[in-house]
């Protein structure tokens, strides 16, 4: 039985209820395997790395945590309040305050990856496809050393993380609880893994330790190919639609885009930092809400690696938004000139070169292993 509210225009999206396991078993779906994912599946082997191995990545590398910070305090947006920078006049305490406001953006991303995580996992109960599956199942792999990865990180330069805001924590319940694959593929393959191509190459470009800028460029070989599953999605789905159904998905993204835009980092949520620095609260935020306005969020989605460009560009070029809802994005975006950038996104480069990187220490291994099986 299909679950219930798919919109599957494509066999190889075919859904079932995630208790029903007995359609895995139907002998005709063992031969009816779709190649559309063989490409992605395949690369794997190129981009794969292992955050518990050093000639990957070394979590031991070390960082003067008290004197330098991690991201410029420019990309920390309440040091940009009058209020906040004069108080905040030493500048140990700054560097503090910078990084205690980084580990916030870390966990973020931290139980990001935890969401993708448990997400593919969740397609690889529905999705009917095995090559739909098992690029599923190839995900969850790699989504599982992200979270890995990430947890080393936090744990090398604070510790542990911190809890996870309210508003990502139901965005990501609401998308893997939910029956619907369209919702999935659009809440994470399409604006979560959107959103963190370009948080991640903003930390690449931008960040001071060097352990920071490998281990974005490392999840960014990974990411590139599971944000390309939901654009093979959109390809074989969107220009299928009726016109109540394109209405549905358009809503359902616009809903998900709005979530992270004016959540994700409210400073709402990042009260105990504020207190902790001995900083009223309620005046970072009046200060914060005169400088974040739709001009600013204007500006600052200009810049090739604002993060809510990259995924009003996913939406874009997978033809998701329409008339009904352009005026919402183009408040803060020229459609017109994301049309015509292409298909590149933003991280795509960052994300080549870490392959070479990777293709040497891989292609470097398997010719030993080669060379001892030959004795």
């Amino acid at each position: 039985m299909a679950a219930d509210g798919n919109i599957t225009k494509d066999i190889i999206y075919d859904a079932v209820a995630p208790d029903d396991f007995e359609s895995m078993l139907e002998l005709d779906r063992y031969n009816a395997r779709s190649t559309a994912f063989d490409k992605i599946i395949s690369a794997t082997h190129d981009h794969f790395w292992d955050p518990l191995d050093a000639k990957y990545i070394d979590f031991s590398e070390p960082f003067d945590m008290e004197n330098e910070m991690i991201l410029p305090e420019e990309m920390i947006v309440s040091l940009q309040t009058d209020y906040v920078s004069n108080h905040l006049k030493d500048h140990k305490t700054r560097v503090r305050f910078v990084n205690q406001s980084t580990l916030r953006t870390f966990s973020s991303i931290l139980h990001g990856e935890q969401g993708a995580l448990n997400l593919s996992a969740s397609l690889c109960h529905v999705l009917k496809d095995q090559g739909a599956q098992e690029y599923a199942a190839n995900q969850t792999r790699e989504e599982a050393r992200h979270v890995t990865a990430f947890a080393k990180y936090i744990k090398a330069r604070w510790g542990r993380p911190v809890e996870c805001g309210p508003t990502l924590k139901a965005l990501l319940v609401e998308i893997i609880g939910s029956p619907e694959v369209y919702k999935k593929i659009i809440g994470m393959q399409m604006l979560v893994e959107g959103l963190a191509m370009g948080a991640f190459a903003t930390i690449y470009a931008k960040t001071n330790d060097p352990l920071a800028k490998k281990l974005t460029q490392l999840v960014m070989t990974d990411e590139a190919f599971h944000h390309k599953f939901g654009k093979i999605w959109a390809d074989r789905t969107i220009p299928h639609l009726t016109e109540k159904e394109h209405e549905i998905i358009e809503m359902w993204a616009a809903h998900c885009f709005q979530t992270l835009l004016f959540n994700l980092v409210a400073p709402t949520q990042q009260r105990d930092l504020y207190e902790a620095f001995g900083l009223d609260p309620e005046r970072v935020i009046a200060e914060m809400a005169q400088i974040v306005t739709d001009d600013t969020r204007r500006q600052n989605m200009k810049e090739q690696t604002n993060i809510f460009r990259v995924l009003v560009k996913t939406l874009v070029n997978a033809g998701i938004v329409t008339d009904r809802t352009k005026a919402f994005y183009a408040t803060y975006v020229d459609l017109d000139e994301l049309r015509g950038e292409g298909d590149r996104m933003v991280g795509d480069d960052i994300a080549e070169e870490g392959i070479k990187y990777l293709q040497e220490i891989n292609f470097k291994d398997r010719a030993k292993q080669v060379l001892i099986a030959a004795e």
